[in-house]
């Protein structure tokens, strides 16, 4: 007797149906699981044989075969653990449903109890958009699958209680999810920028950055609060849209990050991986491809802190991706694409021992050594930083200070800038001027005389690369959008040229 069960295989952030086949036959006792499974799926059968036993189910001895169908995609995780046991109890005649109106999730223990699984949102938009409107899954992801509408979602605890649901014996609570609560109670920030003192050059230069979707490089010695200062910028970045939302839950719920009561990412995310971070880790892959760090900061902040002490490989895997906002992984079953439209912010000591330029403390480190440590940033990569700022010791003085503007007050001029970008590309690809390229850059970056003649002369005395023109044009595109300036003027140019001069004093 053969029956079948629907329940979806992600590849990336995107789903498939898969049917799962049970067929139960008389013959010498065996379980075998086809239909291109991976460890964890195979293994499912010991899971799956002492759950049905544990739950007061019988697991006759019999010959079963579970095909996962289509057999060309790969299956990976325990997801599949609850519909494989469901197909079993229903070839072997102790339950029967409606298999076409479901689809079902979940990892079982050996006691029948059912565990999270990771990924369960984009599984579950996929279901939905199949015409599988009633899900089951397990009872922690139940408000993460709630959060797609037109699911009816129901959250279940053991294998049994997913049964007795199955078969109509109980009616199942319907989960659903307060998304403007979610939003209203979560969208708190520990920090502010009024904590941090002095630095008002480079706090302007995040504002700018953070107007625009610019990438930023701080360059200073130690402790002058480049770290301090990147945390804070996810506070002043807009709230994230609902679309966004859901744009960041699905990566992190692919790669198992939600468990923690939460069933939406409601902040910018800000991710700061540690210096010894592999390719792998930084940019994504494996050999079941998951997000890396560049696309768990999707839609927020990645900060690489100590830049030249990252690998010179890993760091230039990164090139790429931040110019086209995706990341491609190809492995021999898929190629995967990851979302990257993150902001990339760098900090870095000017020297090994970090005072290389600084006017309180004398740098011990020798010509030489100060060339190879600047070296390790790449010229290429250095290029792609459209905002570079030097963060200066602080003064006694400046300890002493008043505290800065507020967050929500840089913020409130953020959003405005953005608004503005927002209406200008309503009907393009694209909506913040980071995001400009070709034709656009040109056709949005309108410089008036003045501004035009300034730029001619530093891109002959700077011998900037198309790259560089191109990124001054849209910084300063974003400065005159900060003060509301339809054309880019002599003040926004100047300015945006400044933030290009870094290089020249230390790589130059």
């Amino acid at each position: 007797m053969i029956r079948k069960v629907i329940s979806c295989a992600l590849t990336g952030l995107e789903g498939n149906i898969i049917e799962v086949e049970a067929d139960c036959a008389m013959g010498l006792p065996a379980f075998d699981i086809v239909g291109l499974p991976d460890t964890a799926v195979k293994e499912s059968k010991e899971r799956v044989r002492a759950a049905i036993r544990n739950c007061g189910f019988d697991f006759p001895s019999r010959r079963y075969t579970v095909n996962l169908a289509p057999a060309n995609i790969k299956k990976a995780g325990p997801l599949f653990d609850l519909p494989i046991a469901i197909a079993i109890l229903c070839a072997t005649g102790q339950m029967q449903f409606d298999a076409e109106q479901y689809a079902i999730m979940g990892e079982l223990s050996l006691s029948g109890e059912i565990r999270f699984v990771p990924g369960v949102l984009p599984s579950v938009m996929t279901a939905v958009k199949s015409g599988y409107k009633k899900i089951i899954v397990p009872a922690e992801n139940a408000q993460e699958a709630a959060l797609v509408s037109d699911a009816e979602v129901y959250g279940v605890k053991t294998l049994a209680e997913a049964v007795n649901l199955l078969e109509g014996k109980t009616e199942g609570q319907r989960a659903s999810v307060d998304i403007d609560k979610l939003f209203t109670n979560n969208q708190i920030y520990s920090c502010d920028f009024s904590e941090v003192k002095g630095q008002q050059s480079v706090k302007r230069a995040l504002e700018i950055a953070a107007a625009g979707g610019h990438n930023c490089l701080m360059i200073g010695s130690p402790g002058s609060g480049k770290s301090m200062l990147a945390k804070r910028i996810p506070t002043i970045l807009p709230d994230l849209t609902m679309d966004e939302a859901l744009e960041v839950t699905k990566v992190h719920s692919v790669a198992g990050l939600l468990n923690n009561g939460l069933p939406l990412v409601t902040t910018r995310p800000f991710r700061a991986p540690h210096h010894s971070i592999s390719t792998v880790g930084l940019v994504g892959g494996g050999s079941v491809p998951k997000p890396g760090e560049i696309s768990l900061a999707h839609n927020g902040v990645l900060f690489l802190d100590e830049l030249p002490e990252f690998r010179r490989d890993t760091t230039e895997a990164m090139r790429q991706p931040i110019e086209d906002g995706e990341i491609h992984i190809t492995r021999v079953y898929a190629s995967i694409a990851y979302p990257c439209k993150t902001m990339v912010v760098a900090a870095m000591n000017p020297c090994k021992c970090g005072y290389y330029g600084d006017k309180s403390r004398k740098c011990r480190c020798s010509t030489t050594s100060i060339h190879n440590y600047l070296a390790k940033v790449s010229g290429p990569l250095l290029d792609r930083f459209d905002i570079q700022t030097e963060a200066s010791s602080i003064s006694y003085g400046e300890v002493n200070s008043e505290p800065g503007e507020s967050s929500a007050e840089i913020k409130k001029r953020v959003v405005a800038a953005r608004d503005i970008q927002t209406a200008r590309y309503k009907n393009e690809p694209f909506y913040c001027n980071a995001d400009l390229e070709g034709d656009s850059v040109f056709r949005y970056c309108v410089l008036d005389s003045d501004a035009e003649s300034i730029l001619q002369k530093s891109f002959e005395s700077l011998n900037l690369s198309m790259r560089a023109y191109s990124r001054i044009l849209k910084v300063a595109r974003t400065i005159a959008d900060l003060e509301n300036e339809e054309k880019i003027g002599y003040l926004h140019i100047t300015e945006a040229i400044s933030y290009r001069t870094l290089d020249r004093k230390f790589w130059g």
